[in-house]
């Protein structure tokens, strides 16, 4: 399967030099599974890492796959892997301008959607033409290398101008929602629920994970409440009824982009 779901939630990763967990990672609930040929494999296990994603990829096994980044000596191989069956996108690592994704692009000849990784100044400079190089469809935001990167102290509020640069340009430049940045900790489900509506509630689309047990947390926190199911089916139903007219609700007028965000709302109830 080659289409990615635009309302995927929750993103988690798995070591690509761990086959074992391969299955696992698509039985954890995710919305989408990345396998890792970057961060979580040592540089010594490169090659056999790049091997066992290979022979374990069927055409029923959708993933998306981190490759490694377009400066490192494993980069063009990686790439090749993206023209097998089951591999539905291609994440891009260290991504600092269009010309990292058209790089990419040139080498999978494949047409299959990139998921550029902001994780650097540069790159957040970049964000625009990297949003609208060829076969982008969806940014990502690196945020624990990114303030790094920055030399800043903290990933909280301190990123939202940031955040709000990535949601606007994605908006801007006609593609998914970003999704947003790990949370490191693994047994703090509080921290994980605060972090993730903070995303939210900011315009992001989803969220990284790097533990099965986070699953589940992301996706009802990006999950829309009862309460809002049901104001967007009274919007959408109103807005049937109209056939074009103005409408309200509540006393408060409903204009198309209402609408708009209210089917977003049922469709989003329905995955």
């Amino acid at each position: 399967m080659s289409d990615v779901n635009p309302q995927n939630r929750s993103f988690l990763f798995v070591p690509g030099s761990q086959p074992d967990r391969f299955d696992k990672a698509l039985d954890s609930g995710a919305d989408a599974v990345i396998i890792d040929l970057e961060d979580a494999v040592e540089v010594g296990a490169k090659i056999d890492a790049r091997r066992a994603v290979a022979e374990w990829l069927r055409p029923d096994r959708s993933v998306l796959l981190r490759v490694n980044a377009s400066n490192s000596p494993w980069f063009a191989e990686d790439a090749q892997l993206a023209r097998l069956r089951g591999i539905a996108g291609i994440v891009l690592p260290k991504t600092e301008s269009a010309s990292d994704v058209i790089a990419l692009v040139s080498l999978t000849r494949a047409r299959i959607p990139v998921f550029p990784l902001i994780e650097s100044a540069q790159g957040m400079w970049n964000v625009m033409e990297i949003a609208k190089a060829p076969f982008v469809h969806q940014l990502m935001f690196g945020t624990l290398d990114f303030i790094a990167d920055m030399g800043m102290e903290s990933d909280g509020v301190e990123l939202d101008p940031f955040r709000a640069q990535l949601v606007m340009t994605s908006r801007v430049a006609g593609i998914g929602a970003p999704v947003d940045g790990v949370t490191p900790v693994i047994d703090d489900a509080n921290r994980l629920a605060s972090e993730t509506k903070h995303g939210k509630r900011r315009g992001f689309g989803g969220k990284l994970c790097i533990h099965p047990k986070q699953i589940s947390i992301v996706n009802e926190c990006y999950a829309p409440t009862q309460a809002e199911v049901s104001w967007a089916k009274q919007v959408l139903d109103a807005s049937d009824r109209a056939n074009g007219a103005a409408i309200s609700i509540d006393g408060k007028m409903i204009d198309r982009p209402v609408v708009l965000r209210a089917k977003r709302v049922v469709d989003l109830a329905r995955t």
